[in-house]
C-alpha cells in the first residue's frame, strides 16, 4: 500500500479499464483486490481527505473510544498503483459510460463499481437538521457529534432520555439502540438509572430482525427499564422547547415527549445524484441502486456493479456485509472483464456486533434467509460476552485497517 498517495482533481483522457466510485470501505476493499489481481488502469473518485472507521463512532458515544482512532488520511488508504480523483461525482451515464464530476470534468470507464455510500437525511425530520449539535441533541452518526454524546450522557442525572432509529434503511441497524444500552449502563453504574426515563423508538415490528436475538434484545431493554415503542418513528423535533413527536403506526397515533436528552439517527437514503441516475432501482423508494442480490451485478448495465451502503440489498448496510460483498464483486467483475458470465455469489452475509453494556456484546452474524453464520461456531451466538466487546473494540479494527482495506481478508 501506498503511504501518501497525491489525489489529483484533473481526470486524464481516455476510457479508464475500472473506475470505482467512492474511496470508504467498499470502494477502498474492491480497488485493492483488483490491485492484487492484477487489473490496472483503475481509478477512484473520492472528494474526502479523511477516511473514517465508523463502526467505532458507537464506543466515541459511549466515552470507551477517542475519536481520533477512528480517522485516517484517505490517502493512507489508497491501493498503490489506483489513481485518486478528489472531486465529487456528480452524475452517471452508463449508456455513455462516462460519470461527470464537480468542476465539469468527465470520467470516461469500461467498468464501473458504484460505492459512495448513502447520505444523512438531517432534513428529513423537521427540526432534526436545526436542533443536532446543539444543547441537548447529539447522533453518533456523525463524527463531529459523537464526542458531544458521550458529554450529554456523562452529565445527565435525571430527566428524560429519547433514543431513536429512523424508519429508512440505514448503516449499521443496530447502533441507534446500542447506543442507548451504553448510556443506560452508565447510568446503572453511577447509580442515577432509576432517575432517569429511558424511549426507544423503532420503526420496525421487533427489536430485531432474527427473533433469536430480538428476544435478547427485549430482556436488555428490560433490564434496564427501557420503554421501547416499536412501529413507531420520530416525525418532528423542537430543539427550543425540547420535545419531539412520535408517530405510532401501529394505532395512528402521535406522541409529544419531552427529553433532556435526544439521540437522533437521521432518515438515510442514496446520494441525491445516483437517486437521480438510471443506475436507480425503481424499487427503492430511497434511490439505492439496483443490483443482482449474488452478483451485486447491475440488472441493466452488465459492465456496472454495486456493493455497500448504496446497493439496494436486502441486507443489512454493514461493514462486515462489504467484507464479504467485495470480494464477489472483484471476483465477478473480472470475470465479465475476462468475457465470462458471473461466477461468484453473496449469501447476504451481514454483522452487527450488539453492545449491551459498557463490556458485554452480542455478535449477530446472519444471511438473507436470517439463518444465523457465526464465525465462532462454538460460542452460543445469544449470551453477552465480554470477549465480543474486546473483539469489537480491539480486534475488529486492526483487521479492518490492515486486512480488509488492503485486500487481504
Amino acid at each position: 500500500m501506498a503511504a501518501t498517495p497525491s489525489p489529483t482533481d484533473t481526470p486524464i483522457p481516455g476510457r479508464h479499464r475500472v473506475a470505482v466510485i467512492g474511496g470508504g470501505s467498499a470502494g477502498i476493499s474492491v480497488a485493492a483486490r483488483l490491485r492484487r489481481a492484477g487489473v490496472t488502469d483503475i481509478t477512484l473518485v473520492e472528494p474526502s481527505d479523511t477516511h473514517w472507521y465508523q463502526p467505532l463512532w458507537t464506543l466515541v458515544g459511549g466515552g470507551q473510544a477517542p475519536l481520533h482512532t477512528t480517522r485516517r488520511p484517505e490517502g493512507s488508504v489508497i491501493p498503490d498503483g489506483v489513481r485518486w480523483i478528489q472531486r465529487r461525482a456528480l452524475a452517471v451515464d452508463p449508456g455513455t459510460r462516462t460519470v461527470t464530476l464537480s468542476g465539469g470534468a468527465e470520467l470516461a470507464y469500461e467498468h464501473l463499481v458504484m460505492a459512495p455510500g448513502l447520505q444523512l437525511d438531517w432534513d428529513g425530520v423537521p427540526g432534526l437538521a436545526e436542533a443536532v449539535g446543539h444543547d441537548r441533541v447529539s447522533s453518533n452518526y456523525g463524527p463531529e457529534y459523537a464526542p458531544r454524546t458521550w458529554e450529554l450522557i456523562r452529565q445527565l442525572r435525571s430527566g428524560t432520555a429519547v433514543f431513536t432509529h429512523p424508519a429508512t434503511p440505514l448503516k449499521c441497524g443496530g447502533a441507534p439502540q446500542k447506543i442507548a444500552y451504553l448510556a443506560a449502563d452508565h447510568w446503572r453504574r453511577r447509580k442515577v438509572l432509576d432517575d432517569i426515563r429511558i424511549v426507544l423508538v423503532i420503526p420496525d415490528p421487533a427489536m430485531f430482525k432474527v427473533p433469536a436475538w430480538s428476544q435478547v434484545l427485549e430482556e436488555v431493554a428490560a433490564r434496564y427499564g427501557i420503554e421501547v415503542r416499536l412501529r413507531s418513528e420520530m416525525t418532528a423535533v423542537d430543539g427550543d422547547a425540547r420535545e419531539l413527536t412520535v408517530a405510532d403506526h401501529a394505532n395512528g397515533t402521535k406522541e409529544t415527549i419531552g427529553y433532556d436528552l435526544l439521540h437522533a439517527v437521521p432518515p438515510q437514503s442514496a446520494p441525491d445524484w445516483v437517486k437521480a441516475s438510471p443506475l436507480a432501482d425503481p424499487a427503492s423508494p430511497q434511490g439505492f441502486v439496483a443490483a443482482d442480490k449474488h452478483t451485486l451485478q447491475h440488472p441493466s448495465y452488465d459492465n456496472v456493479f454495486a456493493l455497500g451502503d448504496v446497493a439496494n440489498l436486502p441486507t443489512s448496510k454493514t461493514g462486515a456485509a462489504v467484507r464479504k460483498q467485495a470480494p464477489v464483486v472483484a471476483a465477478n467483475l473480472l470475470d465479465v472483464m475476462n468475457g465470462r458470465s458471473p461466477s461468484h455469489r453473496y449469501d447476504g452475509y451481514t454483522s452487527c456486533p450488539l453492545v449491551t453494556a459498557r463490556d458485554r456484546m452480542l455478535l449477530a452474524e446472519f444471511d438473507y434467509d436470517l439463518n444465523p453464520t457465526p464465525s465462532f461456531p462454538l460460542l452460543d451466538p445469544f449470551k453477552e460476552r465480554r470477549t465480543m466487546w474486546l473483539f469489537k473494540r480491539y480486534g475488529l479494527p486492526p483487521v479492518y485497517w490492515h486486512g480488509m482495506l488492503t485486500g487481504r481478508l
